[in-house]
């Protein structure tokens, strides 16, 4: 009398399998994360991210463009200056290397793609902390957002579609909005780092930046223990004015993810950061995963979760098998 079910029927052909799957991954779907570094004259690679550059100006240009031509739906633009200081000033200043960029590829792509910004401070400063600090050492957090609207208006003025606060301080998305609508760049989208945890996976990230940071952030991001302080972020970034809503890391906080995904009005990214990229890839090198196979299945996962959008480093790469 058994089995009396047989999912298996379900399985049994390429062709079956790909009728019946519930998750799809499209290249439109994937945003590439950039890094710009100003005073380069060769791309570099980053020792711990192998197959992701540093860019100069030039081919940061060639690799948008590609990037565009594979179908990706957008770009994430980091920019690493030659000079910091206490209060990130290069983040403002026109002829920063992050705002040339972004009005390079607006020159060069135009509306054709989603130019993204980090507006955040800590590849500018010198101290590497995600702000302004107060004069007993911790981060202010009100006077970090006024840091906040100018970035924010500088990238808006050089090109960006959408600005993308990762600082995790309290209110910044409704200043930000503020900012943004009172210089009267009413159409800049705002990509809300709601939730953001103090991970450990970030470390080939600052090694890409460059980061000057001494301690931690675990002040104003995340403790990784927790999902309802997770839920009361997004919450306020909606309330704030958020259009769109970004979970970060990705693959270590799924559940987080899907929790997000089931409250949200408004469209989900997950940021799938450094270490995952970095962990994947030193597996595959060493023969122990297969690297195309393990690359879909992460990129899957994130979907399956609930992202309608994923940052990844891979998704130049992603896209073009994805379109095979």
């Amino acid at each position: 009398m058994y089995p009396l079910h047989r999912p298996r029927r379900l399985r049994t052909t390429p062709a079956m399998r790909r009728l019946v799957s519930e998750t799809e991954v499209r290249p439109r779907q994937l945003v590439l994360p950039m890094f710009v570094k100003e005073g380069l004259t060769e791309p570099s690679e980053i020792s711990s991210m192998p197959g992701v550059l540093q860019h100069t100006r030039d081919s940061l240009r060639k690799a948008a463009v590609e990037a565009v031509q594979a179908g990706v739906g957008g770009l994430m633009l980091f920019g690493v200056p030659a000079e910091r200081d206490a209060v990130g000033s290069a983040g403002t200043d026109p002829d920063g290397v992050l705002n040339v960029a972004l009005n390079d590829l607006r020159a060069e792509l135009g509306d054709s793609t989603v130019l993204m910004s980090d507006c955040c401070l800590d590849e500018f400063t010198d101290h590497g902390h995600c702000g302004v600090l107060a004069a007993d050492g911790t981060v202010d957090n009100d006077a970090t957002l006024q840091a906040y609207g100018e970035l924010a208006v500088a990238q808006a003025r050089a090109g960006a579609h959408v600005v993308g606060p990762s600082g995790m301080m309290d209110g910044q998305i409704a200043f930000i909005r503020n900012a943004l609508d009172a210089a009267g760049f009413t159409d800049t989208g705002i990509l809300a780092y709601a939730v953001k945890y103090a991970s450990a996976f970030y470390g080939p990230f600052r090694e890409a930046v460059e980061s000057q940071l001494a301690g931690d952030r675990k002040t104003y991001q995340q403790d990784p223990a927790n999902a309802r302080e997770a839920m009361r972020e997004v919450q306020l970034d909606l309330a704030e004015g958020a259009d769109m809503v970004m979970v970060k890391p990705a693959l270590l906080y799924l559940d987080v993810l899907r929790a997000v995904a089931e409250v949200s009005d408004v469209p989900v990214a997950a940021y799938q950061i450094s270490g995952e990229y970095a962990m994947i890839e030193a597996a595959a090198r060493n023969g122990w995963l297969d690297r195309e196979r393990s690359i879909l299945e992460s990129l899957t996962s994130i979907r399956r979760a609930g992202a309608d959008i994923v940052l990844t480093y891979w998704a130049v790469e992603a896209a073009r098998w994805l379109d095979r």
